[in-house]
């Protein structure tokens, strides 16, 4: 693809591709080109709002607009497969928000079409491309701190969430664990890949979802992950990463930090900040600049959210749905075993 603006298409109208969108219009090589919803006055309201020539009333008209290089998929997740498979099927890259999918069979699926029409696809998993995440697990890559021992990483919302809220909807993938908990998940197979075993509890709503969830991950090197998410209680949104010869600690907002501290034993902390030039700490900038980086090149999966990496991560969280006994409606009855985790 040559030097120029990639033509974005923008799938869904909230809160997330509100701030996606003012994002990417602030990169100077991005051009955002068309938006679609379910309503078509949402849709006129969201091109409005950000200057998009044309807006959409229905998903398909979105996906068949051929003056567009790449689609972000914003829905609840409970709509990925449908909508992100419907962009894919028609021929174009996607970027698609996380949970990637509702389970790791409609990731395998979506995986699958993207194979098969030689199409890029990305979670959107913004944390994977933040400036100082990417420091953090060079770090521990390089062995700053030793082997890997333990992860813990936390994030609860105090709520509370009325019933009718989508957090509390088993029909839109409701529940901690795939809006939040998706995240500490993450930030443990970052640095740890996929784990051997899980261990899991939670609090479960009136409604079937995970009001609270806690996990144990284990290696077969020995290494633990602890991990909580909440819709119930705002966590202090932390993570730790120690190791055999040191500890990183994330004090707050591990997956956009805007600091985070180094303890080498037998040496003075070393404090490691965000580079102001990098923007915001909330910006999702970097994940859609790695979008347009992968087009460039002609690559089909970026190295810094690799495929495999999702669809291991979605298998961990069907492991934890599996034994805490959350299943969302539609899913088959094989899908409420619990999955075979493939250790990296």
């Amino acid at each position: 693809m040559a030097e120029q603006s990639v033509r974005w298409g923008i799938l869904a109208t909230g809160g997330i591709a509100a701030a996606f969108t003012a994002d990417l219009v602030d990169l100077p090589d991005a051009e955002v080109v068309a938006v679609a919803s379910r309503s078509q006055a949402s849709a006129d309201a969201f091109a409005e709002r950000f200057g998009i020539a044309r807006a959409y009333g229905d998903w398909n008209a979105l996906a068949q607009d051929g003056d567009i290089d790449v689609v972000y998929v914003a829905t609840p997740h409970s709509a990925h497969r449908a909508a992100a498979g419907l962009c894919l099927e028609a021929g174009h890259n996607v970027l698609c928000e996380k949970a990637f999918t509702l389970n790791a069979r409609e990731a395998e699926e979506l995986v699958a079409l993207a194979e098969a029409r030689g199409s890029f696809l990305m979670e959107a998993m913004w944390m994977y491309c933040n400036p100082l995440i990417r420091r953090l697990k060079a770090l521990v890559d390089d062995g700053a701190i030793g082997e890997v021992r333990h992860v813990q990483a936390d994030f609860g919302l105090a709520g509370p969430f009325p019933p009718a809220h989508r957090l509390r909807d088993p029909a839109q993938g409701g529940g901690a664990l795939l809006d939040l908990g998706v995240y500490p998940v993450s930030f443990a197979q970052l640095l740890l890949g996929e784990p051997s075993d899980v261990t899991a509890r939670a609090t479960l709503s009136a409604e079937g979802v995970d009001l609270q969830t806690g996990a144990l991950l284990s290696w077969d090197s020995g290494a633990l992950a602890s991990v909580h998410c909440s819709i119930v209680g705002g966590t202090a949104t932390s993570a730790s990463v120690t190791g055999s010869g040191g500890r990183i600690d994330v004090p707050n907002g591990f997956f956009f930090p805007d600091r985070f501290v180094l303890h080498r034993d037998g040496r003075d902390p070393e404090e490691f900040t965000a580079d102001p030039a990098d923007g915001p700490r909330n910006s999702l900038r970097h994940e859609a600049a790695e979008v347009m980086r992968a087009l460039r090149a002609g690559e089909t999966e970026s190295p810094l959210v690799p495929l495999d990496g999702t669809l291991a991560v979605m298998r961990t969280l069907d492991a934890i749905r599996d034994r805490v006994g959350v299943r969302y409606p539609g899913e088959a009855p094989e899908e409420d075993r619990a999955p075979e985790l493939t250790p990296a």
